[in-house]
């Protein structure tokens, strides 16, 4: 994993971005052992690219992340859709279990070994960047109080000494009034302002995210569709979808696209090849055209 840059404070580097402008985080998942994730958000009406973008844990709340870990982001995130990164620990070891299938195959990234940014516990801050940028906190950074605090509190002085940490043991979902991330170090980090919370292990909202930038733009359609046989095995799938499928494409859960297909028969049913797929567990993306959202599903080879 290429090394990034490190900072000795974050305050002096962030920028503030205009409203529903640019990617920020929009799900936080901090469940048992290593199910961890964490979910960005794109509220534009552009594609956007992840190459530039990176996400840094700050440990225990501190100034840097040279102990924290890093992840370089790779692929685009659509309009109006979200980029889910996932830990990427498959094996249990004596003391780190692995992450579970189910959570993993909700990915579009899979996180790299530890310490990566998705080992976080609930007093580890952490940091979108572009490039050189801030983009967004979750947290706070060179928080002297985390280092003995098991996260962030619901009450003041919102260090974990009073109320109920919500940042361990939990998900939390961006608020839909939140259309942009927060470019400047808070202090204090108040969780309940723009984060809403729900019970451990909670993962069913990963790959979409109510937003109040929608309010401006038509909201992309969704449309359902099928793959088909799933767990596959014989070196062809089939993908059936409500309306004429532009294009099909399979990544696996390093991220890479392990199969594209055009569509130019402008038809409903495209036949995709799984032939040299190893087994495992990969995601299939389904472009319907502009006027559609992007749809996601699972497939298994077997």
């Amino acid at each position: 994993m290429k090394k990034a840059l490190l900072f000795a404070s974050l305050t002096v580097a962030g920028f503030s971005f205009g409203q529903c402008t640019e990617v920020f985080i929009s799900e936080y998942v901090e469940g048992s052992g290593n199910d961890k994730a964490l979910e960005l958000y794109n509220p534009t009406a552009n594609a956007i690219d992840l190459t530039g973008y990176r996400v840094e844990r700050f440990s225990n709340g501190q100034s840097t992340s040279s102990s924290g870990g890093v992840t370089n982001l790779t692929g685009t995130i659509q309009p109006y859709s979200t980029f889910v990164l996932v830990n990427g620990q498959t094996t249990t070891s004596a003391n780190s279990p692995a992450c579970s299938p189910a959570l993993q195959a909700m990915a579009d990234q899979l996180d790299g070994v530890y310490p990566a940014p998705t080992y976080m516990n609930g007093n580890d801050a952490i940091v979108l960047f572009k490039n050189s940028v801030i983009i967004d906190i979750f947290g706070k950074t060179g928080d002297a109080s985390m280092t003995s605090s098991n996260g962030w509190s619901d009450q003041s002085p919102y260090d974990g000494s009073a109320g109920t940490v919500w940042t361990e043991n939990h998900t939390l979902v961006r608020k839909a009034t939140v259309m942009s991330g927060v470019g400047v170090n808070p202090d204090p980090f108040i969780v309940t302002q723009q984060w809403d919370s729900l019970p451990k292990d909670t993962w069913t909202g990963l790959g979409a995210h109510d937003c109040d930038c929608y309010l401006s733009v038509n909201e992309l359609e969704s449309v359902d569709f099928n793959v088909y046989p799933n767990p596959a095995g014989n070196g062809v799938a089939y993908v059936d979808g409500a309306k004429a499928i532009v294009n099909v494409t399979v990544v696996d859960m390093t991220g890479a696209v392990v199969v594209s297909t055009e569509n130019s028969s402008n038809s409903k049913l495209v036949q995709i090849s799984t032939e040299g797929l190893k087994k495992g567990i990969y995601v299939v993306k389904v472009n319907f055209g502009d006027n559609y959202a992007v749809s996601t599903s699972s497939l298994v080879i077997q």
